[in-house]
């Protein structure tokens, strides 16, 4: 699925817009999308049964998160992935790349002067 979406179409930097509609309908269809909008944290250490159930719920949660990270990773080209791989969640990768490429930074407007 990941390759028919994005067949010749990875994030290179200037084609930020519709990569970032690919991925909004890619991640939506995987049932990833509320990764891109939401960040759980661990619970505390305890040894109750809401304890047991909340570490659960976040294992679960983090295992789709790394999903999602492995998703916007691999639609992307090989010089980016560098700078996006560190990210901690995918809410934190999709806002930096927000922030890289969308709207007015300093690397679109580069990119439209150039």
């Amino acid at each position: 699925l990941i390759a028919d979406l994005n067949k010749g179409e990875i994030l290179t930097g200037i084609n930020y817009d519709i990569w970032h509609k690919k991925m909004t309908f890619l991640l939506n269809e995987q049932e990833l999308y509320e990764h891109l909008t939401t960040i759980m944290t661990k619970p505390q250490e305890g040894s109750t049964a809401q304890h047991r159930r909340a570490l659960e719920v976040f294992e679960a949660w983090s295992k789709k998160d790394r999903c999602a990270r492995f998703i916007l990773l691999s639609c992307m080209h090989d010089n980016l992935i560098g700078a996006y791989e560190h990210c901690a969640t995918a809410k934190e990768m999709w806002d930096k790349l927000r922030f890289d490429f969308g709207g007015t930074s300093v690397t679109r407007l580069r990119s439209l002067v150039l």
